[in-house]
């Protein structure tokens, strides 16, 4: 252990509770008297010492081993009832790799850090200036301050890009980068010649670029990682805090999911992510950790920027962020690393024989370390080593400003290093790094360590000055003060030093790749044959999915590629029979019987399972999904994913993650079975999904389909295939399905390209007279449905025609193609003029007659979306589900809320007695 190698410390300092038998002197003592704990009284000194003494003696003479076996055992005879002790939790406030087992630091320090300055200076120019000229963009400069040497390390030492040179080959690594350091990696691509001046100079300003008004020159540098505005640069979208975490896991764990099917090897690569300490606040963060342990992943390192701040001000003011991150992580199954203070404070540790420091960091609180960083040396000598006469002797023959260049270990190279390393060559576990750097590192007295310094984007030229002077950068004065850009010339040493770490690991990064191999799709007949021709064969639409998934398990070109993903509903879902036709993946196999062995759907794990068994987690099932519909760009291999589960339970209860994903340009098919809040009878309110396909519309790229039949659902999935496998078209499926049984009928022929667009004429339903001929049509209505409803409006369309009513239904695949398809038609005409394009709902609806009524069993919102393209002079009124859900049968409930048949049809003849 580091302080066992440098001192010997009091037995009570490893106790749980911290002390303070030093004796604290004013200011600090009234500062922090309230976090204070007093150490209870030692009734035996000279027996505690006996027994520190004994401990000693052991690792001298027998090493950490048999220490650490010996504690073992004296820790589990602790345990007894009669004991009933339990040791405390967590490590000293200290760096976890000791002095003596750093490794040699392998690059050229100063040259590194002169590169670091030089991206921090570049990341301050182009906030500022950005905000200089227009003063509302925005953009984040302390982030990265406190973020940079993590970042340059892993540049420098660690991020492994893709590489296909011979005898250098590497798929490369996948980095998280914390959004709000977005303009330091921006920064950096400016330093190695991917980003130029014109580029940097258009930071948020992504409409006014030359690039989006000419087609040409440079384009605008999006606020935070978004491969959707940026596609050839950022991999990962990870602006929406929380997201990007549980993200990199599920791709950590989807790389051993594709190495143990032997579809790529990926055990040479690593997931790295760069996160802040307020962001593990969020439930993302930390739903997927114990994941992460129990699957091993040695492939995972999370680098957690411990600036100890949030927007408004401390992480965890009262207390202490690290202490907190260490024991979660800890308990979740990870290896942690605390990487807490630099090489400076090396020397004053190994004097410190008396254990000061750490024992006044046992005291000291996050809002209290926010004051020594926003301070200056000063400070820091009367407030922090003032604090009794064994801290001030450790300060003796220091400058106040050596004191205040002490640096926290995220802004050590050589102890970044170090970790970077362990956590690199570690095996079995997980690992986080939490490193402690200051918010606003080098901004001075302009925002280091402020409360304001999240939000601080202007600088007066004292403070331009000061930055200069802190980082030593080679600027004039003026070129300080009207914020020009450096670039190093192209043959100094700095850049071929730049360059030459880059080719080492295989290029630059973040990049990201668009291109792979086609896929080729079996012919729909060959899976879906039994839904376009159901004949009235009774089955659920979900029913008819699962059919058709297995049957394209079976085929030698995509089956292996499709990932079927549930969250803990496989056999809700039908899906049982997949159990062991493809096995379910288990990264170490199956070690248990199944108490279900004998049976035809037995339970089967295994590691080159095919089915993504997530559990009670739709965050982390969408994450996976997330792993594999982006498998295209981050592997360089299409996989197609299909993720069911309950409807209700993904727009409205991870939104935010399928809208990272839309960001990421994800390709696959999501899958809300029970849908519709009248399907899922007694479920009650929470169950009930009346709005999914309201949220889905407004999401550019996921085209969102409610077909009611499973001849339709064949079409619309084999189109989806087509689209994301062979034309490759970075657009990913929504589609619902229902759990009601009722007769399929054969998909009318030649409807395919209308049901892809959104719309079909179904059926007319004439009015007979007493001789079963058709009767004189005197009054026509049209009716439109989707999904769950359209079997209710075909029952309406028969009993109007059986009262002398002419009906015409259409059977509406998706209300927002169709609302999409019209604004398309219309949004180019210019003001006062009328369209000459007619809109294909339009088009649809003038080969039927009479008022409109639309049902859905979705919010009316859905169906009104189409209202603006229904042609002139026609009646349109839309029936839905608004409101809260209730629990009862599928009938009540659809009576409840009037999209029932005898709802549609009462509502066709007011309209109708109207005209």
């Amino acid at each position: 252990m580091y302080l066992f190698k440098l001192q010997i410390l009091p037995f009570s300092f490893y106790s749980s509770t911290p002390i303070d038998t030093l004796g604290m002197n004013p200011p600090m003592h009234q500062q922090l008297a309230p976090f204070r704990s007093v150490e209870p009284v030692d009734p035996d000194p000279a027996e505690s010492a006996e027994w520190r003494d004994a401990l000693m003696s052991l690792l001298q003479a027998s090493g950490p081993g048999r220490t650490r076996q010996i504690l073992d055992m004296l820790d589990a005879m602790s345990r007894d009832p009669k004991i009933a002790w339990q040791p405390a939790r967590g490590t000293p406030y200290v760096n976890t790799i000791a002095v003596d087992q750093q490794p040699v630091f392998p690059g050229d320090l100063a040259m590194e850090e002169r590169l670091a300055s030089l991206v921090r200076w570049n990341a301050l120019a182009m906030v500022v200036r950005a905000n200089q000229a227009y003063g509302e963009l925005g953009g984040h400069i302390a982030s990265y301050a406190s973020a940079a040497d993590l970042f340059e390390t892993g540049y420098n030492h660690f991020f492994h890009a893709r590489c296909e040179a011979p005898g250098r080959e590497h798929l490369g690594d996948l980095v998280f980068f914390q959004p709000h350091s977005s303009p330091g990696v921006y920064a950096r691509a400016y330093l190695e010649g991917r980003l130029d001046v014109e580029d940097l100079s258009y930071y948020r300003q992504e409409l006014s670029a030359p690039a989006a008004t000419t087609g040409q020159g440079p384009r605008g540098l999006c606020s935070y990682p978004h491969p959707y505005l940026m596609p050839d640069f950022w991999q990962f979208p990870t602006g929406s805090m929380g997201i990007g975490p549980i993200s990199s896991i599920y791709h950590a764990r989807f790389m051993r999911y594709l190495t143990h099917r032997q579809l790529l090897d990926c055990s040479a690569r690593k997931v790295w992510g760069v996160f802040g300490d307020g962001e593990m606040d969020e439930p993302e963060s930390m739903s997927a950790l114990t994941l992460a342990a129990r699957e091993k992943l040695d492939n995972l390192v999370w680098v957690v920027n411990c600036n100890l701040q949030r927007l408004d001000g401390p992480v965890r003011g009262n207390g202490r962020i690290i202490d907190e991150l260490e024991q979660l992580f800890a308990g979740a199954g990870w290896n942690v690393i605390k990487l807490v203070w630099g090489s400076d404070w090396d020397g004053l540790f190994a004097r410190d024989v008396s254990g000061a420091l750490a024992k006044v960091f046992a005291n000291t609180v996050d809002g209290q370390m926010q004051t020594f960083a926003a301070k200056d040396g000063r400070y820091n000598r009367e407030t922090f080593f003032g604090q009794n006469e064994a801290l001030a002797a450790l300060a003796q023959g220091m400058t106040d400003e050596q004191i205040d260049r002490l640096k926290r270990g995220g802004h050590d190279m050589v102890k970044i290093y170090a970790a970077y390393a362990a956590a690199a060559q570690h095996k079995g576990q997980p690992t986080v790094i939490l490193a402690h750097t200051k918010k606003g590192y080098g901004m001075g007295s302009a925002g280091q360590g402020k409360m304001t310094t999240h939000s601080h984007k202007k600088f007066d030229e004292t403070d331009l000055i000061a930055f200069r002077n802190r980082f030593q950068l080679p600027l004039t004065d003026d070129q300080v003060t009207s914020l020009s850009f450096y670039q190093p010339p192209a043959d100094s040493l700095e850049m071929q030093y730049l360059h030459a770490q880059r080719q080492k690991l295989g290029g630059y990064l973040p990049k990201r790749y668009t291109t792979c191999e086609q896929v080729a799709v079996p012919e729909i007949a060959s899976y879906a044959q039994f839904a376009l021709k159901a004949d009235g064969k009774e089955m659920s639409t979900t029913m008819a999915f699962v059919r058709m998934l297995g049957n394209l398990l079976k085929d030698k070109a995509l089956g292996q590629r499709i990932v079927p993903i549930v969250a803990d509903e496989a056999r809700t879902f039908g899906m049982a029979n997949l159990f062991k036709q493809v096995g379910i993946y288990s990264s170490v196999g199956q070690r248990y019987a199944p108490e279900d062995i004998g049976s035809v759907l037995s339970y089967r794990e295994a590691m080159d399972g095919q089915i993504l068994e997530e559990g009670i987690s739709e965050a982390g099932a969408l994450a996976s999904w997330t792993a594999a519909s982006t498998s295209y760009s981050v592997h360089g291999l299409a996989m197609l994913p299909f993720y069911i589960y309950y409807s209700m339970f993904g727009f409205q209860r991870v939104g935010d993650q399928i809208w990272a994903a839309a960001d990421q340009r994800a390709r696959g098919f999501l899958l809300g079975a029970t849908s519709g809040r009248t399907t899922l009878g007694g479920e009650g309110l929470q169950h009930q999904d009346g709005t999914s396909h309201l949220v889905a519309a407004t999401i550019p790229n996921c085209k969102a389909y409610d077909p009611a039949f499973a001849g339709e659902l064949a079409v619309i999935i084999d189109h989806g295939m087509r689209e994301m496998m062979v034309e490759q078209r970075d657009i990913f499926y929504y589609i619902t399905m229902m759990n009601e049984n009722y007769a399929q009928p054969t998909l009318p022929a030649g409807v395919e390209h209308d049901v892809i667009q959104g719309c079909y004429k179904f059926n007319s339903y004439l009015p007979m007279n007493n001789e079963g001929h058709a009767a004189e049509i005197s009054r026509e209505v049209t009716l439109m449905g989707s999904g769950a409803i359209l079997l209710e409006v075909i029952k309406a369309a028969q009993q109007l025609a059986l009262q002398g009513i002419s009906v015409t239904v259409f059977s509406v695949t998706s209300w927002s193609e169709l609302a999409r398809e019209g604004q398309a038609s219309t949004q180019h005409t210019p003001a006062g003029k009328r369209s000459e394009s007619v809109p294909f709902i339009a088009n649809m609806l003038r080969a039927s007659s009479g008022p409109i009524i639309a049902a859905t069993d979705y919010v009316r919102a859905v169906p009104e979306s189409v209202r603006a393209f229904v042609p002139d002079g026609r009646d349109y009124l839309t029936l839905g589900t608004d409101g809260f859900g209730r629990s009862d049968t599928r009938a009540a409930l659809r009576a409840f809320f009037g999209v029932d048949a005898s709802s549609i049809a009462q509502a066709a003849l007011t309209l109708l007695a109207q005209d």
